[in-house]
């Protein structure tokens, strides 16, 4: 019997299908991360005995002799990226505390952040996704520090994702922290899914955007933000 998964996609239809058929097909169910609602009532270090204990298991099934001295704390070291590292984002803990300031300058035009570096893991094959992000936004009477832009980049970054629904959340969390519509979000990534296993396509790259208020509604301000990211 094929193992079975159930899924919930963003219509609210239930998806029952088997691993198999789904296979490498793209498939998003949520444009919040699927959390159980006991997520986090376990502490990180209960955590990562857990992972360590689990990891182990797959190391050796995998058929890897633990005693060798280069192998032998890959468990901890795995359990360890996974809670303090890569997948830090999950912990609403881990939340950049993010201050506005009030627009003193009175300035009125877009600002972009450009070319903010992330790495990611996409939750199918837990490999990694890394590339580049754009970010911009028109001031509604506030403003934030530019490195706390890189820093919800990175919170969203580090979980298991996929790349439209990282895109969103960076997107609809600068619009609640900032009170504006006025905001566009620009994805450049590389999947390693795509290209160290299945198709090995080494060169091709994804493109996702979100675009809100005048970014969403007047293309003269989405290109003109275009213009921003293209240039060197």
């Amino acid at each position: 019997m094929k193992q079975k998964e159930i899924m919930l996609n963003t219509t609210g239809i239930n998806l029952d299908r088997s691993i198999d058929e789904i296979g490498d097909e793209h498939i998003g169910t949520s444009h919040e991360t699927p959390l159980r609602e006991d997520a986090f009532e376990m502490d990180d270090e209960l955590k990562m005995e857990l992972i360590e204990k689990h990891f182990k298991e797959i190391m050796h099934v995998l058929g890897l002799d633990l005693t060798d001295d280069s192998l032998s704390g890959t468990p901890r070291r795995v359990a360890k990226m996974f809670i303090q590292e890569v997948f830090s984002g999950l912990d609403p803990k881990n939340k950049p505390d993010v201050k506005l300031f009030e627009n003193k300058y009175k300035y009125s035009e877009m600002l972009v952040e450009k070319d903010i570096t992330f790495f990611s893991h996409c939750e199918h094959h837990f490999v990694p996704i890394y590339g580049k992000a754009h970010v911009a936004y028109i001031s509604n009477g506030h403003v934030i520090g530019l490195s706390k832009i890189n820093r919800i980049v990175q919170y969203f970054a580090k979980r298991p994702q996929v790349q439209e629904r990282l895109t969103m959340q960076i997107g609809n969390e600068l619009k609640e922290i900032l009170g504006t519509e006025d905001v566009a979000v620009v994805i450049d990534a590389h999947h390693m899914c795509v290209s160290s296993r299945g198709v090995k396509d080494i060169s091709s790259k994804t493109v996702t955007s979100f675009y809100s208020g005048k970014f969403d509604k007047e293309e003269t301000t989405r290109k003109e933000f275009m213009q921003y990211v293209s240039m060197k």
